[in-house]
């Protein structure tokens, strides 16, 4: 197992990649009573379509991994994941996203005996006709009561609008007409394709004994054999936006809503990954961050009363999305597009955010449920957690920013606009 320093925090990470490909990350705190636990794949709702190492091509249902994730808390026994982690005071949950599911449970108490229980129910699952059939009743309703929420409305417009053929324009939980189509037979062939251990990882972060996590991990998943992954089909996304504009009504607001987006080409921005993605951040930090002056100016002329920002990236493209409530929605999306025209990136303001992102850095460290975000999202991204990130955001640069705004256009953009329906 190595031993990783996280340098200037005071703190050390383990890793250690099983002989099938597991990926396990374990991060030990000794001045906490809790943990939690994340036994993830990197499987979402991005798969349209893949090919076996058999070569069979396979075109699951929508929402095909959002539907698995619900049924692996059905067991066989009839016994309930829920109920077992609640004996304990222990929590657990799941989650889908767009290119990853994970399953956590976190508590203070019976770890070893959690731990392993995760990893059973996860390492087992059972798929009946009945309790899929069951389940898309459940399911359905869900994605109907995501359809009513205005917010989610809004993003799914603005993904549309961006996207011309990515899955990232589709909702992660598909539709109530494909989920009627799922059978556990493609359940169980997403499952037996996906759910394996050289695509999965293992991330705890808490109070636990190192040696007892390891025992039982490699008790319980070091036995299952490595199996080539299927050939996902890659979905060409061109670099032109659907829509520049769009407009729609909905009867559940009272104020408009805004969305402005912004599809960035990878393949001429010569930065690695993190770099991009800190310098990116950087930004969009100065332009619309908490303690900038676009806030602080729309606020004052009443333009804006709150704002969420956001980068994503997919296979050749960064994504920015900004989502806002506005009592004047042309006015503020004029000033959205003042504020792209005219950046002004001074070494003072660079500097300031420079020593607020260290000082987060170094305060979230002390944070079990901070550490498990960052740390999910450095595997995620990067493969690892970044064992250095201080570091790099001291050595980054203004004059580097400067020079990265200069290669971007600006003008690869969709506008949405949601008005209340009156």
């Amino acid at each position: 197992m190595k031993k990783v320093s996280l340098k200037g925090l005071d703190m050390d990470y383990y890793t250690e990649t099983l002989e099938n490909g597991l990926e396990v990350f374990l991060v030990p705190y000794d001045n906490k009573k809790n943990y939690f636990i994340s036994y993830a794949t990197r499987f979402g709702s991005d798969v349209l379509e893949f090919t076996t190492k058999e070569g069979e091509t396979i075109k699951p249902p929508l929402g095909i991994a959002h539907f698995l994730e619900h049924k692996m808390f059905e067991e066989e026994s009839g016994e309930d994941p829920f109920s077992f982690f609640s004996k304990s005071g222990t929590d657990a949950n799941a989650s889908t996203s767009f290119d990853n599911t994970q399953y956590i449970c976190y508590g203070t108490k019976e770890f070893s005996k959690n731990l392993r229980y995760l990893l059973q129910f996860v390492n087992n699952p059972y798929y009946t006709d009945e309790n899929v059939e069951k389940e898309k009743g459940i399911i359905s309703e869900e994605i109907k009561m995501y359809q009513d929420m205005p917010d989610f409305q809004l993003e799914m417009k603005i993904r549309e609008c961006l996207y011309q053929n990515h899955p990232r324009r589709i909702d992660i939980a598909g539709s109530v007409e494909e989920i009627l189509k799922i059978t556990k037979e493609d359940l169980y062939s997403c499952y037996h394709n996906f759910y394996i251990p050289n695509n999965m990882f293992i991330l705890i972060v808490g109070n636990f004994s190192i040696e007892e996590a390891m025992d039982i991990i490699i008790d319980e998943v070091g036995y299952k054999n490595k199996k080539e992954l299927p050939n996902i089909k890659e979905v060409k996304e061109p670099k032109s936006v659907l829509e520049k504009e769009a407009t729609f009504t909905s009867s559940n607001i009272e104020l408009p809503k805004i969305a402005y987006g912004w599809k960035v080409p990878l393949k001429d921005l010569k930065m690695k990954d993190l770099e991009l993605d800190l310098y990116l951040q950087m930004l969009t930090t100065i332009l619309f961050g908490s303690s900038s002056e676009f806030r602080e100016r729309v606020r004052k002329e009443k333009q804006m009363n709150n704002i969420y920002t956001e980068w994503e990236k997919i296979e050749d493209y960064k994504t920015f999305y900004l989502l806002a409530s506005t009592e004047k929605p042309d006015e503020l999306i004029k000033a959205i597009e003042e504020e792209f025209k005219n950046i002004t990136i001074t070494e003072k303001t660079f500097n300031r955010i420079k020593k607020v992102w260290i000082a987060n850095e170094t305060r979230m460290i002390d944070n079990i449920e901070a550490t498990v975000s960052n740390s999910y999202e450095d595997i995620l991204k990067y493969g690892k957690i970044i064992p250095n990130k201080i570091d790099i955001i001291k050595d980054m640069k203004a004059k580097k920013l400067d020079s990265l705004r200069k290669q971007l256009d600006f003008k690869n953009i969709s506008i949405v606009k949601m008005l209340p329906n009156k």
